[in-house]
């Protein structure tokens, strides 16, 4: 899945010249290439919709916002940004390549298993993880009532700020790296290695030579992943009471400090186009495809020998404390709730509805409505872009193209507040309705909707919908006949990848949320900022369950494929 995820920021980074040659490229303006230029412009309206308010907040409080970018504390923020994302992705690579390589090109035993549990964390939002861990390891936690009996250990080290974020954070995250290195590693050409061992390089020095330096496309892109991931988090480091951008902003919105809130908002864009721009720049120019001839072939295994175990113990421990912990106290919490409510109903009290299940039947309806809506409108106005950037490739494509690639640099929170601010000044009726919700998922997961279309449609020659045309089809009819049987599959697991990041969505969410409308993921958070854990873990459940359904879909697909 994390392939998939990145294939839209890098080919958005890098133009890509490889559109068929079959492409349809017409002078004529036909009503429905007329269509498709109207839809690209307004997904591109509502894109630039955000930098337009971010423009005209700065420039109408100006003395505010220079007043608050001048602030020594805004530039701490930023070094606190900055320092977690760039610990987070350095720690994550680390285990990422560790483990991809343990599961692709050793004898490790029960291989599927292990690489099975090393992407799970993917769908445990930052948020959910955060109140886990804080409930296991923070001073009075689980794990010091645990150990107090047996040691007498009376408080644990401060979870709170950047160690708590940092792990945190690196737990959730490392799994975008592990899944883009693991796929780059089973294409690798075996020969490459061969050479090396047959040159006299040890298999630790082949490693460093020959593997790592392939793998660079792969850890680079699931390093700017993970750095994108840190820079728009929202869930973790508020909640571990670090200040990074996000945290701040939504402190100064809560304050109604909104001059300062865009001051930081500008920072926090600009800083993140840098990243993307400075990723570009830094590519190389070596070659990392396969230049041999004939079928590929597997590798062979390198045997661990007397380090089996050690990789297994490396295997588990991170394991256990990304899934396995966690996993441990979302049961805690879940079973002492469930166990409080039936033994206050058992001795004739009054119920105390530690855990009502019921009550969640609203929020999960509400979340499974508004991602499918969200997932279903992105994959509906990301389709003109696709078509025009594959079928109808000039300038002014590869402009809406990249222009929707470029969202990914938008924080959820931003996109919130810019949102706030239009429909609050010139669309009141419109004002923390589904409409702006939706479109607000529209901005910040067009750029996974672009991609598996365009893949989708790069697979499809163009001579078939030309055969259609030229039986006196119309392009409605070669469309719902001829494209769309084709390029289902893609539009499916893109349209399922979208579903699972808008359940997981939070800022974008509690901002801009109906009121009374509470989903899963607002459920978690304000129980949990008012300690109802036990609440929260029963909600934290049905999330991740429902989470789940899309990318075990997406995983199955994959094996039947």
């Amino acid at each position: 899945m994390a392939v998939n995820e990145l294939s839209p920021i890098r080919t958005g980074l890098k133009h890509q010249t490889g559109v068929m040659s079959g492409s349809r490229r017409t002078g004529r303006w036909s009503l429905g290439h007329v269509a498709l230029l109207a839809g690209a412009l307004f997904v591109s309206a509502l894109i630039l919709l955000i930098p337009l308010y971010l423009a005209i907040r700065a420039g109408s409080a100006w003395p505010e916002v220079a007043q608050t970018l001048r602030q020594p504390g805004t530039l701490q923020v930023l070094g606190n940004t900055i320092v977690l994302a760039v610990s987070v992705v350095l720690a994550s690579t680390v285990m990422a390549v560790s483990l991809a390589w343990l599961v692709s090109c050793t004898d490790l035993p029960a291989k599927k298993m292990w690489t099975v549990l090393a992407a799970l964390p993917l769908v445990i939002p930052s948020y959910v993880a955060a109140f886990l861990y804080v409930s296991v390891l923070s001073p009075k936690g689980l794990l010091q009532q645990a150990l107090y009996p047996w040691f007498g250990l009376e408080r644990l080290p401060s979870f709170y700020g950047f160690p708590g974020a940092f792990l945190v954070l690196t737990c959730v995250s490392y799994p975008f790296t592990f899944m883009t290195v693991r796929a780059a590693l089973q294409r690798m050409d075996p020969a490459l290695i061969e050479a090396a061992r047959s040159l006299g390089l040890s298999p630790w020095r082949a490693f460093w030579r020959v593997t790592l330096p392939y793998l660079r496309p792969a850890i680079v892109a699931g390093g700017l992943l993970v750095l994108l991931y840190c820079l728009r988090d929202f869930g973790a480091v508020t909640m571990l009471q670090y200040s990074t951008f996000t945290r701040v902003i939504f402190n100064r919105y809560l304050a109604y400090k909104l001059d300062a809130a865009t001051a930081l908002a500008l920072v926090l864009v600009a800083l993140t186009a840098v990243i993307l721009l400075l990723e570009q720049r830094t590519q190389g120019r070596a070659r990392y495809e396969r230049l041999g001839v004939g079928a590929a072939r597997a590798a062979r295994l390198t045997p661990l020998g007397r380090w089996k175990w050690p990789a297994l113990l490396l295997m588990g421990g991170i394991v256990f404390w990304s899934l396995l912990l966690p996993a441990a106290g979302l049961l805690y919490w879940l079973g002492r709730g469930l166990f409080q409510d039936w033994l206050v109903a058992g001795s004739g009290g009054a119920p105390r509805n530690i855990v009502s299940l019921a009550a969640l039947v609203d929020p999960a309806w509400n979340s499974f409505a508004a991602s499918l809506l969200g997932a279903a409108l992105t994959m509906l106005l990301a389709l003109p872009i696709a078509v025009l950037v594959v079928r109808h490739a000039s300038r002014l494509t590869r402009l809406f193209e990249r222009l929707t690639y470029a969202s990914s640099a938008l924080p959820g929170i931003v996109v919130a507040l810019a949102y706030v601010f239009w429909s609050t000044n010139y669309a009141l009726p419109l004002y923390q309705k589904m409409p702006v919700l939706l479109l607000a998922y529209v901005i910040l997961f067009i750029p996974q909707a672009v991609g598996t279309q365009r893949a989708s449609l790069l697979q499809m020659p163009a001579s078939l919908e030309e055969a259609g045309r030229s039986l006196g089809k119309r392009p409605w009819a070669v469309f719902r006949q001829i494209t769309w049987p084709l390029i289902r599959p893609g539009m499916l697991a893109g349209g399922a990848l979208v579903f699972l990041t808008c359940m997981k969505e939070l800022p974008a969410t509690l901002i801009l949320s109906p009121l009374g409308f509470n989903t899963l993921a607002v459920q978690v958070w304000t129980n949990v900022e008012e300690a109802f854990f036990a609440r929260a873990a029963a909600a934290a459940l049905l999330l991740l369950l429902l989470s789940s359904v899309p990318l075990a879909w997406l995983t199955m697909r994959e094996k039947s494929a």
